[in-house]
């Protein structure tokens, strides 16, 4: 029997998402425990969508679509949050002094296309499966563990990429992202770790920044990268996909 014919993807997609840019004070309080506590952090985000789903939804930031990533200039007190989402955020709720300027609030409706080129910068959590002992045919998967030098975190975004023709899905089970690139053209950077004391002490994040500029080859999957995020720690500043 012949090999099943691959289906072409469309040549086109449609993204539509909410980004809420928030510039905070680092100096005020608020904003303080923020950046010490990853877990205050991730309330910080999700306190912008209240009662869009039932309270204690373990999927909550999922069914909104929320994902974020932040910034701080410890030099100028200044920390930018940008948040994504598939509803319009409220941020009235926000300490008095907390936010030096208004929230800036913008929807976002691009077509993107199979070929068309874009800029882009992802905060990653990059992480791989440690073997547990000796190889077995049921052995477990293993410890997940972090990478932490920039040549390990470019194999893991670049083994995400998506070359044309091929499928979303990888040999090896990876969801790919819709999109190639050129390897010399990625850059990386380690960012601090994130924690959080208290009952989640063990709470610990490896972050990696990646930029450079993707080709679409398959614009339906992009969209579902950039709407998903990508990697693990989604519900910590991580994992999302800006494109211009």
């Amino acid at each position: 029997m012949g090999r099943h014919p691959v289906t072409k993807p469309p040549a086109a997609a449609r993204f539509v998402a909410t980004h809420s840019v928030l510039t905070m004070d680092a100096r005020h309080p608020y904003t303080a425990k923020s950046l010490v506590d990853a877990q205050d952090m991730h309330r910080t985000v999700m306190s912008g969508f209240r009662g869009w789903v039932a309270d204690g939804a373990p999927d909550a930031r999922a069914q909104m679509g929320v994902l974020s990533t932040w910034s701080v200039d410890l030099k100028a007190g200044a920390l930018v949050l940008v948040v994504q989402s598939r509803v319009p955020g409220d941020w009235a709720g926000m300490p008095r002094g907390a936010l030096t300027v208004k929230p800036h609030v913008i929807t976002v409706d691009r077509t993107l296309r199979t070929g068309d080129s874009l800029t882009f910068r992802a905060v990653v959590n990059p992480t791989h499966n440690r073997p547990a002992g000796p190889p077995a045919p049921n052995r477990p998967r293993g410890r997940r563990t972090a990478h932490t030098r920039p040549d390990h975190v470019k194999n893991w975004f670049v083994r995400r990429l998506q070359p044309p023709g091929e499928p979303r899905t990888a040999p090896n089970g990876l969801t790919r992202i819709g999109a190639t690139a050129e390897e010399e053209s990625l850059a990386v950077q380690m960012l601090p770790t994130v924690t959080s004391p208290g009952p989640h002490k063990g709470l610990r994040i490896v972050r990696a920044e990646i930029r450079g500029t993707l080709t679409i080859t398959d614009p339906a999957a992009l969209v579902d990268a950039m709407t998903q995020g990508i990697g693990h720690a989604r519900s910590y500043g991580c994992g999302l996909l800006l494109t211009r």
